[in-house]
Parts: structure tokens; sequence; C-alpha cells
């Protein structure tokens, strides 16, 4: 049985820019066990939450300086929150990572994608190991 012990954790925004699309890295984390790769990935994904969705009551944000978005529109902070709340999500997110395989939450907007991804140290270094297979392109 292998043991995945050590975990690469990255969070990215993905958007159109200038007509291309774009990934805005907005953190890395090499976890040293399963459970800070867990805490880190809840952490970050409740940062983006907070910052799509403050509140509006905040003292440093000037009366009237926001306004509510549309009801039809994805509500990526709801998504974000509710996630990080969901005990069983977040007990099968650790069992896949556990296991070795990648784990990939995403959710979006209109205009953006925003992905939290991690992956076992492990498990990339025997990818590595693995015999590479080619083939002729023509």
């Amino acid at each position: 049985m292998i043991v995945h012990d050590e975990f690469l954790c990255h969070v990215t925004a993905y958007g159109v820019c200038g007509g291309m699309w774009v990934g805005v890295p907005l953190g890395t984390y090499r976890a040293p066990t399963l459970a800070l790769a867990m805490w880190w990935l809840r952490e970050r994904a409740s940062w983006i939450a907070e910052r799509l969705d403050p509140n509006p009551d905040a003292p440093y944000f000037p009366p009237n300086s926001m306004a509510p978005v549309a009801s039809t529109s994805p509500d990526v902070p709801g998504m974000l929150r509710m996630w990080c709340g969901d005990m069983a999500q977040q007990e099968l997110t650790a069992e896949e990572l556990a296991a070795g395989h990648l784990v990939r939450i995403v959710t979006s907007d209109e205009t953006t994608e925003y992905e939290l991804l991690a992956e076992s140290v492990d498990a990339l270094r025997m990818q590595r190991t693995l015999p590479f297979v080619s083939a002729p392109a023509a």
C-alpha cells in the first residue's frame, strides 16, 4: 500500500483576457500532510468567497458602494462556502487525495472559472517513473 503524505495544492482563476483564455494563479501550497492540504483548500475556497461576496456592512466599504448581483447569476461564493461546510464532500476529497488521485474542484460565473486543485507528490513521482510510450506523428 502506498502512503500519500505530501500534497501539492493550487488555486487558479481562469478567464478571457485580450481574446485569450488565461489563468491567474491565486496560490500554491505544498502541504506536508493530508490534514493541512484539506485545511488549505478550505481556507482558499473561503478566501475567494469572501472576496467575491464580502460583508457590505464592513467598515471599510463606503455606504452604497456595493450592489447585489442578479438572482440569475451563478452563486460562486455560495458554492465555495457550501463545499467548505459539506462534511461528506470533505471526506470524499480527503479519501481521493489519500488514494493518490488528483482532486479538482471547479465553479464558475459568467466571466471566471475558479479551480482548486490538489494532488499527491508521491503519485506525481510515480508517474514520472512510468515508461514513456511514443508513436510516430505521421
